[in-house]
């Protein structure tokens, strides 16, 4: 066998059902392995050993006792710290809500914990969740395990260093501008973005409703290394939930499709550069689909870069009602990236523009629909170019439209509310870098997201978990 913190969440949850491993176990080796690799990276930012022990040691007698179990039962997850633990604070990053302490769980949470699963860390994320590269005013830097002067991505980058590493085999994570798939992309993991309304999103935040791009974009999701944990982690987390007005109940799979599947592939999205790398993972990506008896073909779906840019409208637009709070709690380096990032979106000057923005916003979807309905796959680059260097999104207006570039392929499915999958596809010879691609589909089709995704993973598997490049230099 594997050491214990090399094992996929399904294999470990499958050990333990069968008493090849007890709970304890699994705990303890992730722990242990957090004190070993974390240093490196900050990617944990609190370390649950306590809880996490007596946990594991509960799980175990309910097991030994003949109880019922979940599908997780006595598997480690670690969960990012804008997404609520009772008792504990949701920081945000920021050292303003550092003793926040909420009283319940986020659903998400709760649902992991109803499956067996047992929380053992919280992870970093940049101030206010609101940048794609993770370095926090009041935790500090996630370094990448592949390259430790690359970006973890954001802005969930703490939770996918941290699995992509082995401190968790599976964690939590939310997406309202690719915030599942950028550090996945970064790290070389999997995750995915479910559809709008999959998985219920709710907290104990200080305002009792949310800003409308969180209403309409905003959602909860699954990080994994392998796809199969994606899935398994998707099934435990959707449904509908009281605290959620918009989540629903919809069946995981979907009527079954005119095979064979037609995929559009996006190898060089609209709308800026693409690094030729990264277009040649999609590439070989697509060809990894043929090969699964998809149908591909490099075509992409209309007013693609109005969708990039109705969605930066409608987040900043609501973003700069806030930027007076806003500038109170958080950093001056993630400030200085929010206020480059907004100098490059038009302004909404009035309720006249706004009504516009959301008509367009329609508009765009029905013509992806009606695309979607002939293609319900869409295979493009998770980002156009590799994972930069620390800081060069907020050096200069330079580096802050380049960031903004090379994001655009995440933002449509938030646009849209629709289900994207990242999966690794590869690795740059040059840097040694991951390089992940989405497959995204139509609404409420995570089943053949998945599907596909497992297919790219079957043939490109990138290997992880990794013991982190320049790990003894970081320290």
């Amino acid at each position: 066998m594997s050491d214990i913190w090399q094992l996929s969440a399904t294999e470990l949850a499958q050990h333990i059902a069968r008493r090849q491993l007890s709970s304890a176990e699994v705990v303890n080796a992730h722990l242990a392995r957090i004190d070993a690799v974390n240093p490196a990276l900050n990617a944990v930012v609190r370390v649950l050993a306590e809880e996490a022990r007596a946990a594991a040691d509960m799980a175990d007698r309910r097991l030994a006792a003949g109880e019922a179990i979940g599908p997780l039962h006595g598997v480690p997850f670690t969960v990012k710290e804008n997404i609520d633990m009772a008792g504990l604070p949701t920081t945000w990053g920021v050292t303003a809500f550092a003793d926040a302490v909420v009283p319940i769980d986020a659903p998400v949470v709760e649902r992991m914990r109803a499956a067996g699963a047992i929380p053992i860390g919280r992870t970093n994320l940049p101030d206010m969740a609101l940048r794609l590269h993770t370095v926090s005013s009041l935790h500090g830097l996630t370094r990448n395990p592949w390259h430790p002067d690359r970006t973890a991505g954001g802005s969930s980058g703490g939770e996918a260093a941290a699995i992509a590493s082995g401190m968790s085999p599976i964690g939590l994570g939310n997406d309202i501008g690719g915030s599942l798939r950028n550090p996945a992309n970064a790290c070389g993991i999997a995750s995915i973005r479910p559809s709008f309304g999959r998985v219920p999103d709710a907290d104990c935040g200080p305002a009792e409703g949310q800003l409308l791009a969180v209403q309409l974009m905003n959602v909860q999701g699954p990080m994994a290394r392998r796809v199969a944990d994606v899935r398994l982690g998707l099934r435990v987390l959707m449904g509908a939930h009281a605290r959620d007005p918009w989540s629903i109940d919809a069946p995981f799979e979907g009527p079954s499709p005119r095979r064979p599947i037609r995929v559009a592939v996006i190898p060089e999205p609209p709308g800026g550069r693409t690094d030729p790398t990264v277009a040649a993972t999609v590439r070989r990506a697509a060809r990894a689909l043929a090969d699964a008896g998809y149908e591909v073909e490099e075509i992409h779906p209309p007013r693609y870069e109005d969708a990039v840019s109705c969605w930066a409208r409608l987040i900043m637009g609501d973003v700069r009602s806030m930027l007076g709070p806003l500038s109170q709690i958080m950093g001056a380096d993630a400030l200085g990236f929010l206020h480059r990032f907004d100098a490059l979106v038009p302004v909404l000057p009035d309720p006249a523009a706004w009504s516009a923005l959301l008509l367009e916003r329609h508009a765009i979807a029905r013509a992806w629909s009606l695309f979607m309905a002939e293609r319900p796959l869409l295979l493009s680059p998770t980002w156009t170019q590799l994972p930069f260097e620390h800081g060069f999104d907020t050096a200069n207006e330079t580096g802050a439209t380049a960031a903004k570039e090379l994001m655009r392929p995440v933002v449509p499915a938030n646009l849209l509310g629709l289900p994207s999958a990242c999966v690794p596809a590869g690795r740059d010879e040059k840097t040694g870098l991951p390089i992940g691609v989405l497959v995204t589909g139509s609404r409420f089709r995570e089943d053949l997201c998945l599907e596909a995704a497992e297919a790219i993973e079957t043939r490109l598997a990138v290997q992880t978990p990794i013991d982190p490049v320049g790990m003894q230099q970081a320290r």
